[in-house]
Formats: structure tokens, sequence, C-alpha cells
């Protein structure tokens, strides 16, 4: 049971990223008791990344182990080969089991930055193919019978997809109520979720009830604009920043930031205290860049250290403001002098960019030779070795010619 002053600062400091509670009184209730709070945290491992948005609730579920409680961490094999609908306009597509597997070492990398998987009786990992693939057919339509195909249908993107004529298929229906009843089986107090996901997760409530159970308290959190500024934090937009991202990667990324939202990622992302933040939303107009600055460090000395954040600074400040080509460039060696532009940046690489988005860095006239622009993707170049290669403002590489 916690007492008063260490309640009130949990309460505090989860009000800054709250957007609800369902409900407030019954987080209360569970606060105030001897049990040991069991937190359901499901992934979905179709695609394994993790970004700051869901190190948000990750943050909040830390707190809670540091406290004592317990978090489940459940491996969604089963349903990933269903598929969440959640935010498609288009069917997922299945993938194979090799890769789920593979997915979701991925997904426990990444949540270790922030979750402690250090002791067994604060975090628990679980697959919610334990439970399903030797689920019983007659079993499984019981659980169907509970709930009204009305109420399936009102979900958001289904009635989206309704309006847009296009295909809703009976799998997807059904994914809300696996993953409601996965509280069920994990016997879950709490789970902590973005608004997307609240309707499977009252779905999880509902079943707990029915079957028994107190009812999981939800807690949904606050989503930001991602670093477009535009729509939430995404990888198909590249506009997210990564927990696997190096830590150079997040300080530019940071640097993407429009003005307006270095206050709201200060409160989100970092646990820069509410009265420091009240003092920069005052100044920042003045200047966002020194601001973005520190909003980068801060997000870097939580997933890093505080001295790779200084570190970085002064990586970013000799490279940008006082245009010093850094020391540790890495090195790509070639064995041929000429080389067509577009070959050479795009060996580099290393297929991780595309060809249409290799040659719009040659629109854009970001590409160089020993500071020299290259305006064409299509131009021969001759190398020696000790070139200096710069492709867009943060990316380096040295040239090393192979003799033979």
């Amino acid at each position: 049971m916690l007492g008063g002053k260490d309640k009130k600062r949990l309460l505090e400091s989860f009000s800054r990223t709250t957007d609800d509670f369902f409900s407030l009184k019954e987080f209360e209730t569970l606060l105030d008791s001897n049990k040991k709070i069991k937190i359901k945290y499901g992934v979905d491992v179709t695609s394994p990344f993790l970004h700051i948005g869901h190190a948000v609730n990750l943050w909040m579920m830390r707190d809670l182990q540091d406290l004592g409680h317990k978090v489940i961490f459940l491996i969604g094999d089963f349903t990933t080969q269903i598929g969440d609908p959640t935010g498609r306009s288009n069917t997922r597509p299945i993938i194979p089991q090799e890769e789920i597997d593979k997915n979701a070492e991925e997904f426990i990398r990444q949540a270790k930055m922030v979750l402690r998987f250090d002791d067994p009786n604060l975090l628990e990992i679980r697959r919610n193919s334990e439970w399903f693939s030797k689920y019983k057919l007659s079993d499984f339509l019981k659980l169907l019978s509970l709930v009204t195909h009305a109420r399936l249908i009102s979900r958001d993107m289904f009635q989206k997809r309704m309006s847009n004529q296009e295909d809703i298929y009976l799998h997807e229906m059904i994914y809300p109520i696996l993953q409601g009843y996965d509280s069920y089986v994990l016997e879950s107090d709490l789970t902590i979720i973005g608004s997307d996901q609240l309707f499977n997760e009252m779905l999880g409530r509902f079943y707990q009830q029915k079957f028994g159970q107190n009812p999981q308290v939800i807690i949904t959190t606050k989503i930001t604009q991602g670093i477009d500024g535009k729509a939430k934090q995404s990888k198909s937009l590249d506009n997210y920043i990564g927990l696997g991202h190096s830590s150079r990667d997040k300080f530019g990324r940071c640097m993407k930031i429009p003005d307006n939202l270095i206050v709201d990622y200060l409160n989100i992302y970092t646990k820069v205290s509410s009265d420091d933040i009240s003092k920069i939303k005052i100044n920042v107009s003045s200047d966002p860049m020194k601001y973005k600055k520190f909003l980068a460090g801060e997000i870097i000395k939580r997933y890093h250290s505080e001295a790779t954040a200084l570190s970085e600074l002064e990586w970013f400040e000799n490279t940008f403001s006082k245009k010093i080509i850094p020391e540790d460039i890495p090195v790509l060696e070639l064995d041929e002098f000429t080389w067509v532009a577009m070959d050479l940046v795009k060996k580099y690489f290393n297929s991780s960019k595309s060809s249409s988005e290799v040659r719009r860095l040659f629109q854009q006239g970001a590409v160089s030779v020993n500071s020299k622009k290259i305006a064409s993707f299509d131009t021969a170049i001759k190398l020696d070795s000790g070139d200096i290669v710069k492709v867009g403002k943060r990316t380096w590489f040295k040239i090393k010619i192979n003799s033979h």
C-alpha cells in the first residue's frame, strides 16, 4: 500500500502523460490495496519497433515496477497471425511464425531500454498462443455469443471502411474479442495504452466482468504529432524518434520538431520539472533552437546517458554551427576509382534507401564530394582515398580505394 505522499507523487507524474482513466477511482483503489498489481502489456509483433510515443506507456509501467508491481509482457504471437485492424484501411498481411519470433526478440530488446527484465517478480513474458492454440471451437463460440455484431461493427475504423465501401473480413472483427480475452486469462488489473486500443481493452473489462473477475483499470495516454508536426509518430511516415535509433539520430530528429511542439515534447517525453517547462514555455519563441537542443539532450539522457547527451550536443554544434567535418565518420571501401554518383550513394546505404529516395537527394542538392555538390545522380565521379562524401545534413563517409 502506497503512502499518501508516494501516491500523490505517482498520480501527479501520471497526470502529465495520461489522457483518461477508466476509472480513476478504481486505479486509486488498486494503489491503496496491498495487492501486487498485474499490468498487462500486450504487443502485436507485426512490426518490431518502438518509438518514444510507445515509451510513454513503458515509463509509467516502469514507475509501477519500481514500486514492486508486475508487468506481464504479452507477446501476441497468435493474434499477430490475424493482424490488429487498428488504424488500418486495409487488411494486414499474415506473417510467418519465424518472423513473429524474430520480431518478438527485437521488441524485447527495445523494451529493455525502459522496463526491468532483471527480476521475475517484476516482469513475466507470456505468449497468447499458450491458450489460443489449444482453444476448443465450442468454447470460442461461447465467447462470440456474448458480444453483439452491433458492438463490434461500431469500431471507428470499421465504420470508416464501410463508408468507403471497403471490405471488412471476419477474422479482423474477432480480433478485439481475442485481445479482450487475453485480459481475462492473465487476470489483468491494469493496462496502459494509446487511445487507439481503447475499444479492444474495454472488451477485456467486459469479459472479466462476465467471468467474475474485477475489471482491469485502463489508462489511455496522450498522443502528440510526429516530428513533422502532422500525423502521430509512425514508422511508415518516418516522423518518429525510435528507441532503436542511435543517440545521434535521436538528436537529429529532435532538431526537425516544429517550434510549437517543443513544450509538448518536453512535457510528455522527458522528466523535466513542470516548473521548468512553464518557464521554457514563456521563452521558447525567442530562441527555439536553444530549447530544441535542450529537448534533444533530455531525451538522450533518458535512453542513453548524460555523457552521451553532452557528446551529441558537441558533435551537433561542431558540425552545423562551426561547419567542422566530424572525425568519426565511417569509411567506405571501394575497389574502383570511378563511380556513377547514384550507385555510390546506394552502396553506402546498402539498400536502406530506395532508388527514388536517392534520386530525391540529388534533386535537393544534398550530395557533395569534398564540398562540391553533385547536381545529377548519373554523374560519373573519379574518387581517391581520403575523399569525403556528404549526403543530406548529417551523413558523411570517407572513401578508401583498395589497392590491387
